[in-house]
């Protein structure tokens, strides 16, 4: 077995080319949002607009790194642990760091969504931010995500100490679980079919997570370990697939009908000269992109990384990821941006 095979070499350039595509991403789509002022309306400060998209990456970005660690224990297996505890031991205190920041993000989040709600206020009291999360269902969300995520920093804590005693899937499930109350509190909550809409923007959110998170994971900590990137690729490629299809279907089924139930406007029209639907065109071309990008990993690198051999993975999969990562950028500015013409 050679060097080569066995090696654990983590890729930062990745991480730092998805959180720029995030936060370039999101900055496109509140180019896409920027109104002219209307005389006598008071508007939040452009610290404040631009701050809550991008957090709200950050947030998002935090939690696919959380719940991709996680996985990544899955995907390796627990029947070699020489070989994968060198692995492990990097994505323990990762996950943890990881989730701190999550339930950071939130936090900041809540405290930037109450200075929008706010808008004439030169300063905040806590008082305000309870108001807040007294009266705004997001606020609430944004609570709960925060402590999930401390809880999982604290899962992970012990997972830090005890290894793999303490079991993988509790943090995966734990990870999606606390994926779910935020999705609920934007467009889907306002339709009258919610139930259906609810469901689908859940099964969105955690199937496009769970597929970033496992290929970013292995990607940074993986893709230099031959042999346990053999291992794991194939077990992952079965959930990306699922994953490519459930979030492919379910960000078009919400998309389409969020538009096609505006009134004022035909649908058409909507699609290509409102902000939310550029925006949808967007994801949906991201979407595209990715499945190629995927296709490509699938179909010719992933028989060769079975057997072993030398591939451009880290290349390929940087770009998917990257490509992931601006669609993430314009999903959070997505869930905010009304149905109207610009």
């Amino acid at each position: 077995m050679t060097q080569a095979e066995t090696t654990t070499k983590p890729r930062y350039s990745t991480l730092l080319c998805v959180v720029t595509a995030g936060l370039l991403g999101a900055l496109i789509g509140v180019a896409l949002l920027s109104t002219t002022p209307v005389p006598g309306v008071v508007e939040p400060s452009a610290v404040v607009s631009a701050g809550i998209p991008v957090v709200r990456v950050l947030l998002d970005l935090a939690a696919v790194t959380t719940i991709g660690l996680a996985l990544l224990s899955v995907l390796v297996g627990y029947d070699r642990p020489k070989l994968t505890e060198p692995v492990m031991r990097l994505a323990r205190p990762a996950a943890v760091a990881a989730a701190l920041v999550w339930a950071t993000a939130a936090v900041v989040a809540l405290i930037l969504q109450t200075a929008e709600y706010k808008p004439g206020s030169s300063t905040l009291s806590a008082s305000d931010i309870g108001q807040y999360i007294a009266d705004v269902g997001a606020g609430k969300a944004l609570v709960i995500v925060a402590v999930l995520a401390l809880v999982h920093a604290g899962i992970g804590a012990l997972a830090l100490r005890f290894g793999e005693k303490v079991p993988a899937e509790v943090r995966v499930g734990l990870g999606l679980f606390a994926l779910l109350p935020l999705p609920v509190t934007g467009h889907a909550s306002n339709w009258n079919y919610h139930d259906y809409t609810m469901i689908s923007m859940e099964l969105h959110v955690m199937s496009a997570v769970a597929w970033t998170g496992g290929l970013g994971a292995m990607t940074v900590l993986l893709v230099a370990n031959r042999t346990l990137l053999a291992h794991a690729l194939p077990r992952f490629s079965k959930l990306a697939t699922l994953c490519l299809v459930l979030s492919a279907a379910t960000g078009l089924f919400n998309g389409l009908v969020e538009i096609s139930l505006n009134p004022t406007i035909g649908f058409w029209t909507a699609l290509f000269t409102t902000p939310y639907g550029q925006l949808l065109v967007l994801k949906l071309v991201c979407t595209g992109v990715i499945a190629l990008l995927g296709a490509n990993v699938r179909w010719r690198l992933m028989p060769r990384i079975v057997r072993h051999d030398r591939t451009a993975l880290a290349a390929w999969a940087t770009l998917e990821l990257t490509v992931m990562g601006l669609a993430f950028g314009f999903a959070v500015v997505l869930t905010r941006a009304p149905v109207v013409a610009s």
